[in-house]
């Protein structure tokens, strides 16, 4: 028997490297069929090798009730926040904000340089920092990834949704 093969990477190549976990759960027997239907979406989209994605990874959080996620490498901030705000990720986010059709859905974003943010739906169970850290409503300056993350600048593109057409859709949220 060998000793452990020990390893690490050198990371100075990705200075602006975000790591991020996605997830979505069946709430209801409904959302069974939500998961079913964008897995494959989801797989067509990673297939189009979006500019800046250099890694997806499916993952399996629990069989019972279904509960999948991902994770995602990204080169920087920018590109995955170009690529979240259009088609066809806008779209999935617009839609799942109208009706979370039986899910509940959950990201965290790490940040190379330092830093994190994370956005919770309609989710009926801690997840993630939701299990320790204190839980606030996603609504002004907590409303998008950028400003959770205190990063600087505007975004280069317009968010899927507005807060206000969110607050149109569910004004007692």
């Amino acid at each position: 028997m060998g000793g452990v093969n020990r390893r690490t990477v050198e990371l100075d190549g990705y200075p602006d490297l975000v790591v991020i976990y996605l997830g979505m759960r069946a709430n209801r027997p409904r959302g069974v069929l939500t998961l079913l239907e964008l897995a494959p979406q989801i797989k067509r989209s990673v297939e189009e090798k979006p500019d800046g994605l250099l890694l997806h990874e499916r993952l399996i959080v629990s069989l019972l009730p279904p509960h999948l996620a991902m994770r995602q490498y990204w080169r920087d901030f920018d590109s995955m926040e170009r690529w979240a705000r259009s088609l066809p990720h806008q779209h999935w986010w617009r839609r799942f904000v109208g009706d979370s059709r039986g899910t509940g859905f959950w990201h965290e974003t790490y940040f190379m340089a330092g830093g994190m943010e994370a956005i919770y739906g309609d989710m009926t169970v801690p997840v993630g920092l939701t299990r320790f850290a204190p839980v606030r409503p996603a609504r002004g300056a907590m409303f998008s990834a950028r400003a959770r993350a205190r990063l600087p600048g505007p975004s280069t593109i317009a968010a899927p949704m507005a807060e206000e057409e969110l607050e149109e859709l569910h004004p007692s949220r």
